[in-house]
């Protein structure tokens, strides 16, 4: 197949206009060719004929011209040339032949220069009667309205000369992108104050960290501690003032968790044979040891005022009041396999919980009934139909999804809307859901191409709120992006030589710090500070709280 160029023409334009030409200009020399009157003939000389010899028989014939356009065969017994007059032409008259008919009717392809508008849009059509209707007068303008910006999107000037048979058609005014990749958008990256860094502000060495994508060794707390697990010990280290310091090693077990109370004072450590130590950051003293794994090791907890969620890698998950002395308030078969995510909403009334069997859930945390070994009855929580076997696996959930493909470690609650919630799959899933905790319905999905460890919000100038996802497998980066736009706004390509396994976000909401399996611990200036409430909106709460 051949393709013609604007500069190139083709074989029917060059063909066509030239027959056409040839034709009408045979036309017009045998119209306008000169009538020989009778005046005319008697004012021209005439030359004696000279006798003709007669031939002979059986000569060939004589080829004789009469005109410079035509040949005569005379054969041998004609009479001569001066005897006969020639013959009158016949007068030529304009009939409608296919010629005409393929005029009149333009070729699909190419257009008629004659009926058309010399090449030019037709933004120059004349406007409609001043008396017409206000519909027509409508139209016309939605017209000329629609015509502009299909010109102005093609890169063409409304009154530039296009499909013209003699000057070339006009260059596109603005180069044609032939690719362009479509999760990193300039429009959304360029409206982002802060620019995405390319360097991580500060490295800390995390020698011995224990490289396994389901345990959460990293928490940074409300009084500005970062306490990360390493092998059997913990250590902690002051981001404000730069001190590190060995808080405690633990005794024929490896560290598998941590995670600070809401007000920094508490920190709780999990343990690989099932145990959670609860230490006080003042005095480095330990408090207590829960025994919530029951042999499983804890690898996800969460806090929310005294009650202290765990999760074991049986797939249950146990609530405990750190106040009392049997602080079991309540224990979940969960999941069927182990439970690697858990997050509580701000209000601290639900709570997500995500596993190694592709499954998020939404509990009631006001509800803290024991479900171990019951069967289900409910329909809400959908563990009937995903388990179907009597053993209570999930029965008690508001909400069961079981939409991702991979393990369910990265959770996020939205501080903006609190019924959102962000859930992250790993390696063979690598997507971004977006949950309504009211409704259970999957509000969007973002897929990012790479596992994903950690789930963070964050606010922006620019941009507003953005969602920051930590990768492992293939990529080792860091990605952002705009909610609800979805807009790609930013990424760290290769900010660990080694997956990353897990990452969290300083208490003002600015810094991002991850660990990897490359024995680093980085930070990451990614945000801006989170815009405060008006003082006017706090004292009209207080108005409208009726006591």
């Amino acid at each position: 197949m051949i393709m013609s160029s604007p500069q190139m023409r083709t074989p029917f334009q060059a063909a066509r206009p030239s027959q056409a030409a040839g034709r009408d200009s045979k036309k017009r020399s045998l119209d306008e060719s000169p009538k020989r009157t009778a005046s005319s003939m008697s004012s021209v000389p005439v030359a004696p004929v000279a006798p003709q010899r007669k031939p002979m028989l059986g000569a060939p014939p004589v080829l004789a011209a009469r005109s410079k356009s035509s040949i005569d065969f005379r054969p041998p017994h004609a009479a001569p040339l001066g005897t006969l007059s020639p013959p009158r032409p016949a007068k030529l008259r304009r009939a409608t032949s296919s010629l005409a008919a393929a005029e009149a009717a333009p070729d699909r392809f190419i257009p008629s220069h004659r009926n058309s508008s010399r090449g030019k849009l037709a933004s120059s059509a004349a406007p409609p009667h001043p008396n017409a209707s206000p519909q027509t007068h409508i139209q016309a303008q939605t017209s000329k309205i629609y015509q502009r910006h299909v010109a102005a999107a093609c890169g063409l000037d409304v009154t530039s000369r296009i499909l013209s048979f003699c000057p070339p058609p006009p260059e596109r005014s603005t180069p044609l992108r032939l690719f362009s990749d479509h999760s990193l958008r300039p429009a959304a990256a360029s409206a982002r104050a802060k620019k995405i860094p390319t360097a991580p502000d500060r490295v800390l060495d995390a020698p011995n960290i224990v490289d396994d994508f389901y345990l959460n060794l990293v928490a940074w707390s409300a009084t500005n501690l970062i306490a990360v697990g390493l092998a059997d010990a913990v250590y902690v280290w002051n981001a404000s003032t730069g001190a590190v310091g060995l808080l405690c090693e633990l005794e024929g077990s490896t560290v598998t968790s941590l995670r600070w109370s809401d007000d920094g004072s508490y920190i709780s450590v999990g343990r690989d044979d099932g145990g959670v130590e609860i230490w006080d950051i003042e005095t480095n003293a330990r408090l207590r040891t829960l025994a919530v794994g029951a042999g499983a090791r804890v690898a996800a907890q969460a806090w929310s005022s005294h009650m202290l969620t765990t999760g074991a890698k049986d797939g249950r998950i146990s609530n405990s009041d750190v106040r009392v002395a049997r602080h079991l308030v309540g224990v979940r078969h969960a999941h069927a396999a182990e439970v690697c995510g858990l997050e509580y909403r701000s209000d601290g009334h639900v709570f997500a919980s995500g596993g190694n069997d592709n499954v998020v859930a939404i509990w009631d945390a006001r509800s803290t009934n024991s479900t171990t070994g019951a069967t289900c009855s409910g329909s809400g929580c959908g563990c009937s139909g995903s388990v179907g076997n009597g053993s209570g696996i999930g029965c008690g959930a508001l909400f069961r999804k079981n939409t991702h493909r991979a393990a369910v470690k990265a959770l996020a609650w939205c501080p903006v809307q609190r019924s959102l919630l962000a859930s992250g799959g790993g390696s063979s899933d690598r997507t971004i859901h977006f949950w309504n905790a009211s409704s259970g319905a999957r509000v969007n999905s973002i897929e990012t191409g790479a596992q994903i460890s950690s789930l963070h919000w964050g606010h922006a100038k620019g941009t507003g709120l953005e969602v920051v996802a930590t990768h492992g497998f293939p990529s080792n980066s860091v990605s952002l992006f705009n909610y609800p736009t979805l807009q790609k706004t930013g990424d760290i390509a290769a900010a660990h030589d080694s997956r990353i396994l897990s990452g969290c976000l300083s208490p003002d909401g600015t810094t991002l710090a991850t660990v990897a399996g490359d024995e680093n611990l980085k930070f990451w200036a990614l945000f801006d500070a989170r815009p405060e409430e008006r003082p006017d909106a706090k004292h009209m709460a207080k108005l409208m709280n009726i006591r």
